[in-house]
């Protein structure tokens, strides 16, 4: 059984370099990382497994809007419904702090992704050609509505 999701913080930051180097070849730095965390620029929650960070989502507040920033999953611990838990916990933080409407931009070929976020009633709403550094994919452009 997994954790309960947890609020992460600058205690936590080794864990998710260690995380994201085994799910983005493009990943955030220790200082970019630390530095968000230290200017509260993000938030970032994640699950633990036996004391492994499992999987962690990284999303911005800003006024009315979310944006989704990161979300990974170990993938050893893919496919058990976390990437769900953790996306219903950030919205969980949204609809507490008031927030209409959120924004995320995905790879193109991230099919379990965009599943995921259709499943959550994100609506495409563009393309950016070539975004990604690591892939040169496009990036989907994505769009949700908090009821109000």
């Amino acid at each position: 059984m997994y954790d309960e999701v947890l609020v992460l913080g600058k205690d936590d930051v080794q864990d998710l370099i260690d995380l994201e180097a085994q799910c983005f070849e493009y990943h955030w730095t220790r200082e970019q990382f630390l530095l968000g965390l230290s200017r509260k620029a993000f938030n970032v929650l994640g699950i633990r497994h036996e004391g492994v960070l499992a999987g962690y989502i990284a999303f911005s507040m800003i006024e009315d809007e979310m944006e989704i920033l990161n979300l990974a999953v170990r993938p050893e611990f893919r496919r058990h419904g976390l990437a769900a838990r953790l996306l219903a916990e950030s919205f969980e933080v949204c609809r507490e702090n008031n927030i209409k409407k959120s924004f995320l931009d995905v790879k193109v070929s991230n099919e379990p992704a965009l599943s995921l976020y259709r499943k959550f009633g994100y609506k495409k709403i563009g393309v950016r050609k070539k975004y990604y550094p690591d892939t040169k994919e496009d990036a989907l452009l994505f769009r949700y509505d908090f009821p109000n």
